[in-house]
């Protein structure tokens, strides 16, 4: 049985583990540029949005709500991925932020994160808008009271970066497991939240058929798939650990 979840947790997340080691072990943090960034800028908003003095200044500068005028929240939602909620503990958006961002700019690189990260993110803003003008009583609406929320935080990035990470490296049982569980949140607990997620998947999912397509061009016949051959490895067959050349 050991080693069966062995073999699995080699072919799962083998590649995904090579392709995060190599940077991490030459440079250390300043392979981490984007997450570290991110992280602090977070914990900043996060402290100031509980002072007199910042809490104006954060929802002026990064607070999104669906009845916001289109043009404002635009220039909001990229600050507002660095907005914690702030009937949520910090440290839960910090960790998040800090493992999947990390993670993903070691594999992806950090303009490649950072288009992915806010892409979920501006799905969410644009679908609660989308969702509200529907109503409550539509598949995929929401009640008007939700045009009120403040809609902030790192999730629906998160959840977009996890999804493509995983699809791009062959992780497929990881990114599964994540999209069921965003479709368990809607199903047991309908909210903003959750819609937004699937909304973010949704986007992530067309990110991951234009990669796809991308891959399989014409001009690249014999381009390997990335998430199968990291470089520096090889694998040697089906549940084999990869070897370092």
């Amino acid at each position: 049985m050991r080693r069966t979840l062995a073999r699995w947790a080699r072919a799962e997340w083998g590649p995904l583990y090579a392709a995060v080691r190599g940077p991490l072990r030459r440079r250390g943090p300043a392979a981490l540029p984007l997450t570290l960034a991110a992280v602090g800028l977070t914990a900043f908003l996060h402290y100031a949005q509980h002072q007199p003095w910042g809490d104006p200044l954060v929802r002026n500068l990064g607070a999104v709500r669906a009845d916001d005028p289109l043009g404002p929240a635009l220039l909001r939602t990229p600050l507002s991925l660095f907005v914690p909620a702030p009937d949520l503990p910090v440290w839960g958006a910090l960790a998040q932020i800090l493992l999947v961002f990390g993670i993903a700019e070691l594999c992806l690189g950090r303009w490649r994160t950072l288009a992915i990260a806010y892409a979920a993110t501006l799905a969410g803003t644009l679908y609660a808008r989308l969702g509200i003008t529907l109503g409550a009583h539509a598949p995929f609406g929401l009640p008007w009271t939700d045009a009120q929320v403040v809609d902030t935080g790192p999730s629906a990035a998160v959840v977009g970066l996890a999804v493509y990470v995983g699809w791009r490296y062959g992780a497929y049982a990881t990114a599964g497991t994540v999209t069921l569980a965003m479709v368990a949140e809607v199903l047991l607990k309908e909210n903003l939240a959750g819609k937004e997620h699937l909304a973010a998947l949704t986007v992530v999912g067309l990110l991951c058929l234009l990669a796809a397509a991308r891959d399989r061009h014409p001009d690249h016949p014999g381009r390997p798939r990335p998430h199968r051959n990291p470089p520096g490895w090889t694998g040697r067959g089906p549940g084999t650990p990869p070897v370092r050349t």
